[in-house]
């Protein structure tokens, strides 16, 4: 049977640019991965952070084989470049920093003690994608690392990454026919088991032949996340040498261009958010804790799909995506700028993405690319054709899109290459009219009726060390962010022809080049900060909008100092009457189904706000200042206009 080794501890990392045998007897600094060496200068500003190449070198001692098993090295994700070199010979190299690979090393390790030394590479060059964008390219192995021993015969372990088997299915009526296959061959004697969610055993057969499962349990997002689990082995002479597992969920889906979204044949609005994995202090060096982390504040804050920006995410990530019920968008880095080199890049990374994740009954839609059309260049037309193209022979279940840069005209035909596309508009932040998204998305609407639309990114940032009674486009206040995002939610509201809303972003995240509300090297445009700790206004407005979960929570707690006459108080909350009560005192009652009530209280002193709605209850206290309090107010130049170092 197979037998997994992690290799994640003790390597030795040299932090130098030198030759494979200066490394090899480089003392270095031991570490474990995930790693990555710009976790810190890659989230400082300045745009300068380290790119070169550095060494990762570790022992390990090979397991024995017999009866003709196989040795393998897994790698999750080194970025952005691996040359891996097996007791000083070079066995394999890999170009792209987010997606799993394997190399076979049945025939060249050596018994007892083999050095296993990886190059990794983050350098600037023009073939290997991302190299143009508004996040940081953190150099490292920043995922695990596995020794994998296998029998001689073993479901595929070198098909672009993949988990080695195929899942489709698709419906009869109420029952659901199955069928496991793998990217080139199975095992001749693979048997299926299908278990439902209470391990009983509901359906079995063959490899490659329809399996029948009645009555089906369907899969249906949020509202019922539910999993069958299918059990593939492989038999050799009545022998089981190989097992897979994968949990897998029955659903059907289509867009409409003019009613949106549906699942199961119900009208499913998608609503929710874009995630970048990094974290402060650690970079993409991140661990599961991390990113069950971050899928519970999705979830608690009530979206209900996620953009999985802007390349291939951990494993771990779509497999909490199932169990959680998020529909995703999934995407490899094409991002900013086409480079004429890098189409075999691009194919291999969505080779790699669709094949490790086919079986994923989350994801829903494949992107192509992002902003592409930022920076001229030729031939991205043709790529893009090609990609598309592509993407359907490999994975025809679903959909292709792409999101657009906010200067590209509505008429442009660049944007009808997929079968779905969406717009990055930031109107309201970076332009000027918050009400100018509604109507470039209703006018590309009117334009092409019969083209499935979506808003792909939009958001401002939002510091919340920084206040203001009057917020306005630029100044980074928590204030301007609530607002903002307030005044464009309202209007996507009306629009039920858009497919899918995605703000920008969940999480602050490091991009180094940027120099914004006085913290360089990070975009704020998160809903909650870049170490998860604070959730800004922002967070629960879209509770507001998205949760079940009854709540009210006062806006605007870290404005404590007040020093106008009145202070506009906010209130969040899915109830349909919130009352506010002012040191102790009833002050007034607000209805409807606003979400953000608005309230105008007297500054007198030191006082105590109440909100309540039915049974929930929430306070801040707020005292009042002879003068602005200069903490609340941007001091230093922020280029809130542009990402790109200068």
């Amino acid at each position: 049977m197979r037998e997994i080794i992690s290799l994640n501890k003790q390597w030795r990392f040299i932090a130098k640019n030198v030759s494979l045998d200066e490394a090899r007897t480089h003392e270095g600094e031991i570490v474990n991965v995930p790693h990555t060496w710009n976790a810190f200068d890659g989230q400082d500003g300045g745009g300068d952070y380290v790119r070169t190449k550095y060494w990762y070198i570790r022992a390990f001692e090979a397991p024995k084989l017999e009866n003709g098993q196989k040795l393998w090295l897994e790698f999750n994700a080194v970025n952005s470049s691996a040359t891996v070199y097996l007791n000083g010979k070079e066995i394999g190299i890999h170009h792209g920093g987010y997606s799993r690979f394997r190399i076979e090393i049945t025939d060249l390790y050596k018994e007892g003690e083999n050095e296993l030394a990886v190059n990794v590479d983050n350098e600037p060059n023009d073939f290997v994608y991302p190299q143009t964008a508004d996040f940081t390219f953190y150099g490292g192995i920043y995922r695990d690392v596995n020794l994998i021993k296998t029998e001689a015969v073993h479901f595929e372990m070198d098909a672009s990454g993949s988990k080695g088997i195929k899942i489709d299915s698709n419906f009869v009526g109420a029952d659901a026919l199955l069928t496991v296959h793998a990217w080139r061959s199975l095992p001749e004697d693979t048997r299926i088991q299908v278990y439902d969610a209470e391990e009983k055993l509901v359906a079995e057969g063959k490899g490659n032949a329809s399996i029948k499962i009645e009555n089906v349990h369907r899969w249906n997002g949020m509202k019922d996340p539910y999993l069958y689990k299918i059990v593939a082995s492989a038999y050799d002479n009545g022998v089981k040498c190989d097992e897979l597992t994968e949990y897998y969920g029955f659903r059907e889906f289509f867009i409409d261009p003019r009613k949106g979204f549906f699942l199961n044949g119900v009208s499913y609005p998608l609503r929710g958010v874009a995630r970048h994995q990094d974290r402060l202090g650690v970079g993409n060096a991140i661990t599961n804790e991390d990113i069950k982390e971050d899928m519970d504040l999705i979830k608690e804050v009530g979206a209900n799909t996620i953009r999985l920006a802007h390349y291939q995410h951990s494993d771990y990530t779509y497999e909490l995506c199932d169990r959680y019920g998020f529909l995703i968008w999934s995407e490899v880095p094409y991002i900013s700028r086409h480079m004429p080199k890098g189409y075999d890049n691009v194919v291999s990374q969505m080779r790699e993405l669709i094949a490790q994740t086919y079986n994923r009954c989350s994801i829903f839609v494949r992107g192509i690319s992002n902003e592409i059309t930022m920076k001229p260049s030729k031939g991205k037309t043709k790529d893009h054709k090609k990609l598309n193209e592509m993407i359907h022979g490999l994975d025809p279940t679903r959909p292709t899109c792409m999101a657009n840069f906010a200067m590209m005209f509505s008429f442009n035909p660049f944007c009808h290459i997929p079968d779905a596309t969406a717009m990055n508009f930031y109107h309201g932040w970076y332009t000027p009219f918050t009400w100018l998204n509604g109507v470039r998305l209703s006018f590309f609407h009117f334009l092409f009726p019969r083209k499935p639309l979506g808003f792909s990114e939009y958001g401002a940032e939002g510091m919340p060390n920084l206040h203001t009674e009057h917020p306005k486009r630029g100044d980074n206040s928590e204030e301007y962010q609530l607002i903002c995002h307030y005044k464009i939610y309202k209007s996507l509201e009306k629009r039920k022809y858009l497919w899918a809303t995605h703000l920008w972003n969940m999480f602050d995240f490091a991009a180094d080049a940027r120099n914004v509300g006085g913290d360089p090297g990070k975009n704020h445009k998160g809903l909650v900060t870049f170490d998860r700790k604070i959730k800004k206004d922002a967070y629960y407005l879209y509770k507001a909008f998205w949760s079940d979960e009854p709540f009210v929570h006062i806006c605007g707690k870290r404005f404590v100092d007040r020093h106008e006459k009145t202070a506009n108080i906010y209130v969040a909350s899915n109830q349909e009457e919130v009352v506010l009560y002012v040191n102790g005192k009833e002050f007034e009652r607000k209805g409807g189904k606003t979400r953000l009530f608005h309230f105008v209280v007297p500054v007198e002193g030191d006082f105590k706000i109440e909100a309540k709605a039915k049974d929930l209850h929430d306070e801040a206290s707020f005292r009042k200042v002879e003068n602005a309090n200069p903490d609340y107010v941007l001091h230093v130049k922020s280029n809130n206009q542009s990402w790109e170092k200068k």
